[in-house]
Parts: structure tokens; C-alpha cells; sequence
């Protein structure tokens, strides 16, 4: 294995695309065709792969690719019973979209918490692993705006905040390097409502849960936000970033992933976020773009990260992807094979760049 890690620590955000066998695997468990070992046997290979793969690259934190989520937003919910199909719509700006399910009762239960896959991808590495896990603002959007007879949101809520609080904490007892918030609706909440009442919303949940941690666990617990990345298209990349980052950057946590690779102008972004990033945090920008099919070499990376630090002091620097490669299982619009080949890049560029900042 190479390690071409050298002074600027880079992270992968999260999925990968699922393997053609896993896939496979996936439509013959959904047609009943094979039960639910025989999946759980070809999603344990996929995560092996994966971890096995980014470590032959030199990454020195790995993820399990989200091999076994059926989305980064809806794993909490497999199995439950208590929701109907017509939630809140997500809409793309190729015309596509994404439905969250609706909750038709109380209370809020996770049936399937994070840690279940920490624990699957640590029998397979040997470097440190991070475990994303769903904010809870993205799941307050379950709860239907006629509310639910005899549950009322108050009471939601104060279930969310529990659940929540319960998946981080599992994955931090069980030896996640990093707890990854994923924020993405933190850009959509601006478009739409651009009065900004529904981000202010998010904020003060997502806090909420944070508040329940202490100082030296809120350091090992990070927020990622991006405008969507999900067959090819975005949900939010024309809202301003100077309108989230000063808000964004008020969450209680000591690690921010922010997209940057397909931002149309990077150094406006930088310079917001310079003037307003929490004096103890890190932030780790994106140096390559999910839905960009041609391939970042290491020395665009390296410009990238160059650019970055003219912004923003080293030592709390570090480099990611934009966003994940495969947010929902279906989506096969990158291939795995690119996907590997863009984060090799990253962690070459990235090191490219941490021998010139430091000669």
C-alpha cells in the first residue's frame, strides 16, 4: 500500500457506488429471488472491497462506501411501518426528484442505527474509519404538516433529538476517527425559503442534539453540506454560499465539509468562509466533483488546495470529495472504477500540496 498522505489530512465523504454484484444482489433481494443472508453476504464483499480499495490508494481514513445503506438519508427508517410514500419531494435541476417517506404515526423510532456499519467496515480496515450519519433536520421533514393525531411535533422533536443523539453517540463508543453530519439541506432550506426561517430551523435542531455532547466529543463530530449531488445534478447550487456559510458555521461541531470543486467562484467562497470559521474548527473543502465525469488530476488538486490556503491557515486545512458519488443505492451515474480514480487523485494533489506549502 502507498501513503502519499503527508501533512494535510484528507477524508472521503461518504458513498461510493455500489459494485455491479452488490447491485445485482440488491434487484434479486427485491424480487425475492434471495433472502435476506444471501444479501447481507454480497453487501459484507461489497464494504470489503471498498475499504480494501481505498486503502490500496493510500487513503488514511476510510468509509464503507455506504455499501449497505439503501440512501444516506432514509437508513434509520428500513423496516419500519409507520410511514407512507408521499413525503417531502426534493426536486433536481435535471427534472428529477427524490420523495422522502412520511411518518402516519408516533413515536419515532431508528430501526437500523449507523454503528451497524462502523462495526461491519472496522473488521475490515486498518486505518481509522469515519461513519456518516443522517442530521436530524433532514428527518424532521418526515413529520407531515397536517401533524399526526395524538403525536404531536413537540413531542416528534424531542423524539428526533433522542434518536439522533443515539446514533452519533453509538458510532463515537464504537470507535469512529469521525462522526460526519450529513447536512445537505442546509443549502436547500435557503432556496426553498429564502427568508431564511426554514435554515434558522435546522440549525437550532441540529444543535440540539450536538448540545448533548461534550467539548472533546463535539471534535470528533463534523457537519458536510453540498447542493446535492445525485445522477449527475444538483439540488441547490445556485443559492449563495455567502448566504449559509456564517449560519452553517455556528453548529457546535470541530470539523466542516464543505463543496468547493464545482463551486463557480471559489475564492468569494473562501473569503466567507475565512471571516467566519469557529477559531477551534477544521474545514476540509472539496477538491473533486462527484458529478464531474472527467477525472481531476493530482495537480489540479493541488492548485485547488494551494488556492484554499492562501484563504485559510494549514494547520486547519484538509481536503475531500465535493460530496458522496452514490447518495442513494440506485444511483450508477459514476462509475465505481471513476470514483477511485478521482480520490487517488485527491490524496496524491493533496499531498502535492502539502510538500509545497511546507518547502
Amino acid at each position: 500500500m502507498t501513503n502519499a498522505f503527508v501533512g494535510i489530512p484528507t477524508e472521503p465523504i461518504g458513498s461510493i457506488p455500489r459494485s455491479s454484484d452488490l447491485l445485482a444482489a440488491m434487484a434479486a433481494h427485491a424480487a425475492g429471488r434471495i433472502g435476506d443472508d444471501e444479501l447481507a453476504t454480497a453487501q459484507d464483499r461489497a464494504v470489503r472491497d471498498t475499504v480494501r480499495r481505498l486503502e490500496e490508494i493510500g487513503s488514511p481514513v476510510v468509509t464503507d462506501g455506504e455499501q449497505s445503506k439503501p440512501s444516506f438519508a432514509t437508513y434509520p427508517l428500513a423496516g419500519l411501518d409507520r410511514l407512507a410514500p408521499d413525503g417531502v419531494a426534493i426536486p433536481f435541476a435535471d427534472g428529477h426528484q427524490r420523495q422522502l417517506p412520511r411518518l402516519t404515526a408516533g413515536p419515532l423510532r431508528y430501526a437500523v442505527r449507523a454503528d451497524s456499519y462502523l462495526r461491519a467496515a472496522r473488521r475490515h480496515a486498518t486505518v481509522p474509519v469515519k461513519q456518516a450519519v443522517i442530521a436530524p433536520s433532514a428527518l424532521s421533514l418526515l413529520y407531515p404538516p397536517n401533524g399526526i393525531d395524538g403525536y404531536s411535533r413537540q413531542a416528534f422533536l424531542d423524539d428526533l433529538t433522542a434518536e439522533a443523539e443515539a446514533d452519533i453517540r453509538g458510532c463515537l463508543d464504537a470507535g469512529a476517527h469521525i462522526v460526519q453530519l450529513d447536512f445537505t439541506e442546509a443549502r436547500l432550506a435557503l432556496k426553498l425559503d429564502p427568508s431564511g426561517g426554514l435554515l434558522e430551523q435546522f440549525i437550532t435542531l441540529n444543535n440540539r442534539v450536538l448540545d448533548r455532547f461534550s467539548a472533546a466529543e463535539q471534535d470528533r463530530i463534523g457537519v458536510h453540506t453540498c447542493p446535492g449531488g445525485d445522477q449527475d445534478s444538483t439540488h441547490s447550487l445556485d443559492v449563495d454560499y455567502a448566504a449559509l456559510l456564517p449560519r452553517l458555521l455556528q453548529l457546535k461541531a470541530g470539523t466542516f465539509y464543505l463543496q468547493l470543486a464545482s463551486e463557480p467562484e471559489p475564492d468569494k467562497v473562501l473569503g466567507v468562509l475565512a471571516d467566519h470559521l469557529p477559531g477551534h474548527a477544521r474545514v476540509f473543502i472539496g477538491v473533486t466533483d462527484p458529478i464531474d465525469p472527467r477525472i481531476e488530476t493530482p495537480e489540479q488538486v493541488r492548485d485547488r488546495v494551494l488556492a484554499a490556503a492562501r484563504h485559510l491557515p494549514v494547520d486547519r486545512l484538509g481536503t475531500s470529495d465535493d460530496c458522496g458519488f452514490s447518495p442513494f443505492a440506485d444511483d450508477n451515474s459514476t462509475s465505481r472504477d471513476t470514483a477511485f480514480a478521482k480520490i487517488r487523485a485527491r490524496i496524491e494533489g493533496t499531498a502535492l500540496a502539502a510538500r509545497e506549502l511546507a518547502g
